[in-house]
This record gives C-alpha cells, structure tokens and sequence, in this order.
C-alpha cells in the first residue's frame, strides 16, 4: 500500500506594519508566540511558527512590517523581512482590508516582481468591512501581480484561515517533518519572555513611549524544590524621562507591567512564575551596533 505524501515547506508572510502576521501566527499555531500591538513595527526578529497536521508541517516567519527605516534597528528589521524572500517556498502577502493600497504596498509588490517564489494576497481583517466592497479592493491589487491565489481572511477571529492551510498545503513540495509535532516555534523561551514584557510596554505607555525599548532575560531558574520559576528582567530604554514613564508613579507602571505580562509567562511555561523588572537607560541603544549585537539581532543582519 502506497505511502501517503507528507508535505512540508517555509512560507514568508510580509506585509505593511500593523496587517496582522503576528495575530495569523498566534491563530495558526494555536498559542501566543509573536507579541502583538497597535504600533506598527512591533515585530523586531524572524518568528517562526511551527503548524504540524497529519500530513503536512508548515513553518511561518512572522516578518517585521517594511517601512522606511530611520535608524540601524530599522535597517535590521527592513533586511530581515526582504531577505527571507529567497529562502521561503511560498510568501503570503497580507494586506489591510480596512485600508486603501498605499505606496508602501506597492513598494512590497516591486519587490516581489524580484522573486520567483509563488506569492497569495491574502487581505486580513474582513470582518472589519463589508462583503460587497471586498472584489473592488481585490482588483486594485490583481492589476499590480499576478497573485496565484488571493484568500479573504480574519486573523483574529480565525474566519477563513483553514481554507488558507489547506490551500497552502497544496503549494508545498514534499519534505521531512523539520520539527516535533508539539513544537510552535524555533524561538528559546526567554526570547519570547522578553518580547512578552515588551508587549505589555507597549500597550500600556502608548504614545509616552515610542519602539525604544528593549527587554533582556538577566536570570531565568527553577526555584529549588518549588514549582516557582524566578525570572529577572531588564527594561532598556533611550532616555531617563521614558525610563520615568515606564517605571510610573511609586512603581504603578512597573508594577502594572509585570502583572500582565506574568500572567503571559506563566500560561507559556506551565508553571508559576516570579518575575522581577528593572529599568535601565541607554542612550541611542537603537543606533549602536554593539547595543543591537547585545540585545540579540545578529550583526550580519544590520
């Protein structure tokens, strides 16, 4: 009896900042691996997430938003996203339904006219607008690439998103299972700590604080003979007045933070989680090579 074909491959979804990849990655993979905010470019690192069935394995790197950069961090993020274009079997291409094709769009689309990987437009957020002004939305793209599938989705509530794993599917070569079958990302778990923190900056500080902070993982251990993981972070940032914003009134906006983003951390590990925040500046951390080399974006990439 034949074998049934198992499928596997690395599909990039790209896309204008604040489109929706990390809300698809969480959706698909069942689980909070890419931190999401109304901010765009919140979204620093490649995030791979692991969606393994029965007979296929699908690797998604969640890519930052390309925008104009305006410091080396912004360079880094920008690279990051364009050159995972030649390494992918399938690029997603998501787009806002809510928002009208800008020149950001069309300098993605440029880019893909570089490329022969095959590329969907998937347009997110449908919930978002009405069905009958969806087909004149899609034409405005059609007339630009020729998309071999265009899929309508809502990311956050997962609307259509199966339709698009299977049409997926269909795209893939096959291949190996690259990863165990309980795996949802190729990320270590302090690395999504941190990010986890940096979310619940983010949304918290709002304006007050813009993409200038940075989270490390000082110490992270299993307390002895306790169901208890004892975790100290730093929290960077550029100047001493957004480290007064972060910090708060008596230790409210600190406080505030670690609350929400323990709770993250905990329904990651399984476990019950003590975490302990600092906050340090460091001036123009975003515009020094070593700083970024520090706080984990490779050199090669900047």
């Amino acid at each position: 009896m034949e074998q049934p074909t198992y499928k596997s491959g690395f599909i990039s979804i790209i896309g204008r900042p604040n489109v929706g990849k990390s809300t698809f990655i969480n959706q698909v993979v069942g689980q909070k691996i890419a931190i999401m905010s109304d901010k765009p470019q919140t979204t620093r690192n490649k995030i791979q997430g692991v969606y393994t069935a029965d007979d296929a394995q699908m690797i998604f790197i969640d890519t930052p938003g390309i925008h104009k950069p305006k410091h080396k961090l912004g360079d880094f993020m920008v690279k990051s996203a364009t050159d995972t274009l030649k390494e992918v079997d399938l690029i997603l291409f998501m787009v806002n339904a809510e928002e009208k094709r800008g020149r950001g769009d069309e300098y993605i689309i440029e880019l893909l006219k570089h490329v022969r990987t095959p590329v969907f437009l998937v347009i997110n957020k449908i919930d978002l607008v009405h069905p009958d002004d969806l087909l004149a939305f899609i034409e405005q793209y059609k007339d630009l690439y020729p998309f071999r599938e265009v899929v309508p989705i809502s990311a956050l509530g997962g609307n259509n998103v199966s339709r698009l794993l299977d049409t997926i599917k269909a795209y893939l070569p096959e291949g190996p299972q690259y990863y165990p079958a309980d795996q949802v990302t190729d990320h270590p778990e302090r690395f999504i700590i941190s990010e986890l923190i940096r979310e619940k900056a983010l949304q918290l500080t709002r304006e007050e604080v813009p993409h200038s902070i940075a989270v490390v993982i000082e110490k992270m251990e299993r307390e002895e003979n306790k169901d208890v993981i004892h975790v100290m972070a730093t929290i960077v940032v550029e100047r001493p007045s957004q480290k007064g914003i972060i910090i708060g009134r008596q230790g409210s906006m600190l406080k505030e933070i670690g609350k929400r983003a323990r709770a993250d951390i905990e329904n990651l590990l399984g476990s019950q989680v003590y975490l302990e925040l600092w906050v340090k500046v460091q001036k123009d951390w975003r515009n020094k090579i070593s700083q970024l080399r520090d706080f984990g974006f490779r050199e090669d990439e900047y």
